[in-house]
């Protein structure tokens, strides 16, 4: 097991709170493990009727998967590939799945980064689901600038977004705050950080069977201080934009539009794997046509492509390993990216009968 992942019940309430401060809480193998086996452990527990995940540090609810990890491991076999790396994903996935599908309240306290796999510990499945942002909240599915895609069920809650916001935020892979999740839904309720400490004194003497309904009355008075939300203010531009029937054709009619929020997103797009973005409108646009347990099935096929391919260790090297930000993307420019390329990441990895997580349902 693992000293990052603290688990405690509190008032009919199953605390989770992960303490990998320095990481920011980024998720280790040991971490997805230890989050499954609480969370079933309080599955069918008649003494816990709901569960809370939040921090130890204020900085970090999830900064994500560990990618340091994802580059050692990831350069074991020539085909980019480690058991402990296949483990790993189709374990994160699997406790994805479990708490979209939670069975009881599942409440996650999203202050400070909420990045990537932290994004996948956090959606829980509608009627379930309670997601609390703060000013401090930083959200973003980044894979993107890694040379990976939008994972841990992304392909299901960013294809199922308003409009074309979930495109935007896959292929930019860029930050929003509290306001602008609320306006995807992406977050239910914003609490100021300063009210967190009364809001955790509320979550220790409410009962769990009543902690949600708690929790929103607690919200409540506070809704007007998440601010406004920009991309409610760009949503024309964004759906005209990105809903344009390529990459190529997205960052042309970026290109067009002299608006600084066009030219940022145009920016970051730049710096981002050609490969991986198209790849990415792909996944998305499958996602949509997909529930989630399929949209994970696919998932986990095309991250091991991925790995094949060595796009995100890539990525990886350049922006965390050897910090030059000059990543050499495998191929350079979108004019190289052929629909040929593109399907290679969407074939089947196993039969059906033998994918590792064909027992989700």
């Amino acid at each position: 097991m693992t000293d990052h992942v603290l688990t405690r019940v509190a008032n009919r309430t199953g605390i989770i709170t992960l303490d990998r401060p320095k990481a920011l809480n980024s998720l280790s193998l040991e971490m997805v493990r230890a989050l499954t086996a609480a969370l079933n452990a309080w599955k069918d527990d008649a003494g816990v009727a709901a569960v809370l995940i939040t921090s130890s540090s204020d900085k970090a609810l999830c900064a994500g998967g560990d990618i340091r990890f994802f580059h050692e491991v990831g350069h074991a076999t020539p085909q980019g590939g480690s058991a402990l790396l296949e483990d790993f994903f189709t374990e994160e996935y699997a406790l994805n799945h479990l708490i979209h599908f939670y069975p009881k309240p599942y409440i996650a306290i999203m202050d400070g980064v909420v990045m990537g796999g932290g994004m996948g510990i956090a959606q829980g499945g509608p009627g379930c689901g309670l997601r609390i942002v703060t000013e401090r909240t930083r959200m973003a599915m980044p894979e993107v600038n890694i040379g990976l895609f939008p994972d841990v069920g992304g392909s299901h809650f960013l294809s199922h977004a308003p409009g074309q916001l979930g495109n935007y935020l896959g292929l930019t892979g860029l930050t929003i705050g509290a306001a602008d999740a609320l306006y995807v839904g992406l977050a239910d309720v914003f609490v100021p950080g300063a009210a967190l400490g009364e809001l955790h004194a509320l979550i220790e003497a409410t009962a769990g069977e009543e902690l949600p309904a708690a929790i929103r009355a607690f919200a409540a008075p506070f809704a007007d201080q998440a601010g406004a939300s920009e991309l409610e203010a760009q949503r024309a531009a964004i759906d005209r934009h990105f809903g344009s029937d390529s990459v190529a054709a997205v960052m042309a009619s970026l290109e067009a539009d002299e608006n600084p929020f066009a030219q940022k997103a145009l920016k970051a797009m730049r710096s981002r794997s050609p490969l991986m973005m198209c790849v990415t409108r792909e996944l998305l646009a499958r996602g949509a046509q997909l529930d989630v347990a399929d949209c994970l099935r696919m998932e986990r096929s095309v991250v091991r492509r991925n790995f094949e391919h060595g796009e995100v260790l890539e990525g990886v090297r350049a922006l965390v390993i050897d910090k030059d930000n000059a990543p050499q993307w495998n191929p350079p420019t979108l004019e190289e990216v052929s629909a040929e390329m593109v399907a290679r990441f969407f074939e089947p990895v196993w039969p059906e009968w033998a994918h590792p997580l064909r027992h989700l349902d």
